[in-house]
């Protein structure tokens, strides 16, 4: 997926996956997924996705400040 904000490219397709975290199992619409990723220029971003019941109905990208990647990290 791609996306721009900002004026700046987020793309998983040319990004580098730093970590992946699942709630629930496939099927359940509660459940999503979070990867964590990081660009070429060294920002980060969030590529999230889950069923209708979760707190991610369609798939997006979310920017992830610097000072909260490791937050998110030792949360996940």
């Amino acid at each position: 997926m791609k996306k721009i904000i900002c004026k700046k490219e987020y793309d998983t397709e040319t990004a580098t996956l730093v970590k992946r975290f699942v709630s629930g199992s496939f099927g359940d619409p509660a459940g999503y997924e979070e990867s964590l990723y990081q660009t070429p220029e060294g920002l980060y971003f969030l590529h999230v996705c889950g069923g209708a019941a979760s707190q991610y109905p369609t798939e997006d990208i979310k920017r992830l400040a610097k000072t909260k990647v490791n937050e998110w990290i030792e949360t996940h």
